[in-house]
């Protein structure tokens, strides 16, 4: 199958502005470009299709260009629901700061670089009379307001500031092809619109002659209907201080089985011989997890490296035997991040620690406990019911980390440390 081909193969191609065309230009190097808005100081891993598409397309020899929207992300792209809060230029940079960080990371090439460039660098010395004159008559209203992101706002209300957003991605998508030789865009099936405008205004621009295309691919849902990307309301971020290594590992652990060989068609990199040999034998023993276990770790380790890597599944071996004595302090935080502690002000012993803790509920049950070795402190079995539990033998002495059974573990803050 040709490049385009397997794309659909793998699910990532909804709307196009010319497939017959786009197929025959692929033939030969394009510099295409994504763009990503800086309204966090992160990345999501609901921007990991759009990041591996790039790296897909950088693996077939084309040039990829990523655009950090340091301008248009002072404005931000119409969401659906309310209008978004606007960022100072204090965040914004420090946003574009960790943006280009992440994706130089994950599109490194010894041969193909992906070039990074910052729309502020641009739009800044655009004036208004320049912006309408000389590019907003060729926007029609009716048009603007057909959009999906747009109608969807008429009702609740939309500002001149997002409604103008579609005219400065146009923008964007001249002045790369200008001055970069961009001649594609890529995108969410959500930014069809704007790809549509950009292409458009080029061609307006510089005549017919001017061959530029757009591609989108479908956005990612769970099969169950939920949005994909978020752990218990929470993004999934690709910053390792936002979201541990372990915990990014864990979310695609966690992914379904109905889920998760559409995932892996969409984010893995390998071929899809090497999915379809991995999707056979997951179908055989689905209880092994293979599939989750082969993206889980391909993911962590393109997002957080190999040491990422290697920190997640230590510590996910770490949690289900339980042997946490070789763990540090900051291993022992990352594991737990999610746990809701118990704080220690002196030392205690075990038998009342487990019923002032409510890890038991009565000191006979905790006995019991005990004596089956059915606790573990810090991942060795104590038998002893008056052992005493203090900064002393907590982990750096901060923290001590009480197992019942296989998989109920309790975080104990040692406050007075």
């Amino acid at each position: 199958m040709n490049f385009i081909e397997e794309l659909k193969w793998r699910d990532l191609v909804k709307d196009v502005t010319d497939l017959e065309s786009l197929t025959e230009r692929l033939k030969t190097p394009i510099t295409l470009y994504c763009g990503f808005d800086p309204t966090a100081s992160s990345l999501h891993i609901g921007h990991l299709q759009q990041l591996i598409l790039l790296k897909r397309y950088q693996k077939e020899g084309h040039q990829p260009l990523a655009l950090i929207g340091g301008g248009t992300g002072m404005i931000g792209d119409p969401r659906p629901t309310t209008e978004r809060q606007l960022l100072n230029d204090e965040q914004v940079k420090e946003n574009v700061a960790g943006l280009k960080s992440q994706i130089e990371h994950i599109l490194s090439s010894d041969n193909n670089p992906v070039q990074i460039v910052n729309n502020y660098d641009w739009l800044e010395s655009l004036t208004v009379l320049d912006f309408l004159r000389d590019y907003g008559k060729f926007f029609s209203v009716g048009n603007m307001i057909a959009k999906d992101t747009v109608a969807s706002r008429l009702q609740t209300g939309i500002s001149f500031t997002e409604f103008s957003y579609t005219i400065l991605q146009a923008f964007d998508f001249n002045h790369l092809f200008e001055n970069y030789n961009v001649q594609l865009q890529i995108g969410g099936s959500d930014q069809w619109g704007n790809l549509v405008s950009g292409t458009d205004l080029i061609r307006r621009l510089h005549g017919n002659k001017a061959t530029v295309y757009g591609i989108t691919s479908p956005l990612i849902t769970k099969s169950d209907g939920s949005k994909f990307g978020k752990s218990e309301g929470e993004n999934i971020w690709l910053d390792g201080e936002m979201t541990s290594p372990y915990a990014f590992y864990q979310f695609f652990i966690n992914t379904s089985d109905d889920d998760i060989i559409p995932f892996m068609k969409r984010l893995s990199m390998k071929t899809p011989n090497e999915i379809k040999e991995i999707e056979s034998k997951f179908l055989e023993a689905p209880h092994q997890r293979l599939a989750q276990k082969e993206l889980a770790a391909e993911l962590t380790e393109l997002v957080h490296g190999k040491e990422g890597l290697e920190t997640a599944l230590n510590l996910t071996e770490a949690f289900f035997s339980g042997n946490l004595e070789a763990l540090s302090l900051a291993q022992i935080e990352m594991l737990f991040e999610d746990s809701d502690g118990f704080d220690l002000q002196d030392a205690i012993t075990l038998i009342d620690l487990l019923v002032d803790a409510k890890i038991a509920p009565s000191k006979r049950e905790a006995r019991q406990l005990i004596s089956n070795k059915a606790i573990r402190v810090n991942g060795v079995v104590i038998q002893d019911e008056n052992y005493l539990i203090s900064s002393e033998t907590a982990i750096e002495n901060k923290v001590s980390v009480i197992r019942r059974g296989k998989k109920s573990y309790h975080v104990i803050n040692h406050v007075g440390a």
